[in-house]
């Protein structure tokens, strides 16, 4: 049945336009959501780090934090270009920061501890205290300002 330009005008003039409004507002909020997460530090709510925990894993892949104030693992992958953006950061921040260490490992060549520590996505970073404990994780580029300012926490301003 067709009903031509007259139907769709009178369609968009009632039901239409609602249908419109509630998409855009859903795809707004949704949008706005995922910004806000992406990058965002995000310290793990209710993970154990005993046996078999984030950290255990972590020592599995031969990530020993005890020689720095903060060590941060990133999870990457070859085909990431986030990944190199976040790399080269972090990798800046420890020549000029004694107290950072950084450790890389490629995702796809540890697919079981990705799937333990449930890294959906790369970059993802976790970071470590003296003592190994997770301080927190980011799935997603950290931005550049929050990144340094959390370094800068741990491991004091630049040398």
């Amino acid at each position: 049945m067709r009903t031509g330009p007259a139907g769709f005008v009178r369609w968009m003039s009632g039901t239409g336009v609602a249908v419109l409004a509630v998409v855009l507002v859903l795809t707004g909020g949704a949008a706005w959501w995922l910004r806000a997460r992406d990058g965002a530090v995000r310290v793990p709510a209710g993970e154990e780090d005993g046996v078999g925990g984030p950290t255990a894993v972590l020592e599995g892949l031969g990530v020993r934090p005890g020689d720095a104030d903060l060590t941060v693992v990133q999870f990457s992958t070859a085909f990431c270009g986030p990944c190199r953006t976040t790399r080269a950061r972090l990798q800046h921040l420890q020549a000029s920061r004694p107290g950072l260490a950084y450790v890389h490992v490629d995702a796809e060549s540890h697919l079981d501890a990705v799937r333990e520590l449930d890294v959906r996505r790369t970059p993802t970073l976790f970071y470590l205290d003296r003592e190994g404990r997770v301080l927190g994780r980011s799935s997603g580029a950290p931005r550049p300002e929050e990144l340094t300012a959390l370094v800068d926490a741990h491991t004091g301003p630049r040398a």
